[in-house]
C-alpha cells in the first residue's frame, strides 16, 4: 500500500511539468509570444540562476483592432526549474518546478499584427515574485493596458464644418 502511494506520488511529480507545458502550448499564438517576451527578459538579468517556464494565466485583455491588429494584456505565473540558465532553452521544457522558490507574477501588455509582436507601441513587460507584487504594481501594469488602447475618438457631426 504504501509503496503504491509513492508510486502516485512520483507519478504525480512528473505530470506537473507535462501539464503546464500543455497549458502553454495550448495558449494562441500571439499570446504565447507574450509570454517568451517575459521569459526571454527574465533570463537576460544576471541575478536569475535558473530557467522558469509557464505556470498558469491569470488574467487576459485583448482589443481587436480589425485588420490581423490585436492589443493584448496578459497576467500569467511563472515558475522557476530545477536547471541552470545555461542549459539550452528547449531542454528547459521538460525540466522540474523548483518548490523551494516563489512564483514570479508576470505582466506583458503589447501590440501584434498578425500574430507578430510590433516594437512600436513599446511592448510593456513586468515580472517580480508574488509575494512582493503590491497593489501599486497591479495599478501601474493595468495603466499601460489602459495607455496602450486609448483611442482619441474619430470625427463627429461636431467637428465638420458648414463653410
Amino acid at each position: 500500500m504504501a509503496a503504491g502511494l509513492l508510486l502516485l506520488v512520483c507519478a504525480g511529480g512528473l505530470l506537473l511539468p507535462a501539464e503546464a507545458q500543455d497549458s502553454y502550448n495550448q495558449l494562441p499564438t500571439a499570446v504565447r509570444a507574450g509570454v517568451d517576451l517575459a521569459l526571454e527578459q527574465l533570463t537576460s538579468h544576471a541575478s536569475v540562476k535558473h530557467h522558469f517556464r509557464f505556470l498558469k494565466s491569470v488574467e487576459k485583455k485583448e482589443r481587436d483592432e480589425g485588420f490581423g491588429v490585436l492589443y493584448l494584456y496578459h497576467n500569467f505565473h511563472l515558475r522557476p526549474t530545477r536547471c541552470a540558465k545555461g542549459t539550452p532553452a528547449s531542454d528547459s521544457r521538460v525540466c522540474h518546478f523548483r518548490n523551494d522558490r516563489p512564483v514570479m507574477d508576470c505582466a506583458v501588455c503589447y501590440k501584434t499584427v498578425n500574430e507578430q509582436i510590433e516594437m512600436t507601441p513599446e511592448p510593456y513587460v513586468h515580472c517580480i515574485q508574488r509575494p512582493r507584487l503590491t497593489a501599486e504594481m497591479t495599478t501601474t501594469r493595468l495603466d499601460h493596458w489602459k495607455k496602450m488602447t486609448y483611442r482619441t475618438g474619430g470625427a463627429s457631426i461636431m467637428a465638420l464644418s458648414t463653410g
